[in-house]
């Protein structure tokens, strides 16, 4: 609790406020800006901005047990290049400057697996209209599933479009996890009841 008070003030994103570039988050300091959508406890996000010092990171997370474990590991590390957003991803999306983001990362979304819900997945054409406005040309978004109906559903969103390239080049290319990758705490639980994660790289043209 004293972390929500005290630190996310300082590394909460304002929508309030305005850039013109993403950078200015993080004094002007980052190379490049990179997006985690859905973040869950912050492990992905902690360990890659603390492997990547140069980067600025946002994490976006609606739910506060995950917010508040992120905190913790922020600070414990005492991590100066992430900034958090407590809230619905649509929303950040539509504040971020354009062609701003050099990376997304979507990991093990839910998958919303009733047919009535799956207009609530993430993946959209409207929220990949999002996504292709505030990517950088030839930025990744990566994305990753235990669930092959939501992977189906991907491709049949993300390959129709124009601004998007599913860089897969054979089998392996979706069976392997990206280099210099450390599975994730769902990740590991869904191996462990039997779920085959699948790991799909597309670019921003």
């Amino acid at each position: 609790m004293r972390l929500l008070k005290e630190l996310l003030p300082h590394l909460c994103v304002d929508l309030t406020s305005s850039v013109s570039d993403l950078r200015a988050l993080f004094g002007g300091h980052a190379s490049s800006c990179w997006l985690e959508i859905g973040f869950g406890s912050g492990g992905h996000l902690v360990r890659t901005a603390a492997e990547n010092p140069n980067v600025g990171f946002i994490g976006c997370e609606p739910f506060v047990n995950g917010m508040a474990k992120a905190l913790a590991a922020i600070e414990a590390q005492g991590l100066t290049n992430v900034r958090l957003f407590e809230g619905d991803a649509a929303d950040l999306l539509a504040w971020l400057p354009k062609a701003s983001v050099g990376r997304v990362f979507l990991l093990f979304p839910d998958p919303w697996p009733k047919r009535r819900h799956r207009k609530r997945r993430f993946i959209s054409d409207q929220r990949l209209a999002a996504l292709a406005r505030v990517m950088q040309p030839g930025a990744e978004l990566r994305f990753a599933t235990d669930i092959d109906d939501y992977a189906g559903w991907t491709l049949a969103r993300i390959l129709p479009s124009p601004q998007f390239l599913w860089a897969a080049e054979q089998k392996a290319s979706w069976m392997t996890p990206w280099a210099g990758w450390r599975e994730t705490r769902y990740e590991a639980k869904a191996k462990r009841a039997g779920g085959r994660p699948i790991y799909l790289t597309f670019i921003r043209r």
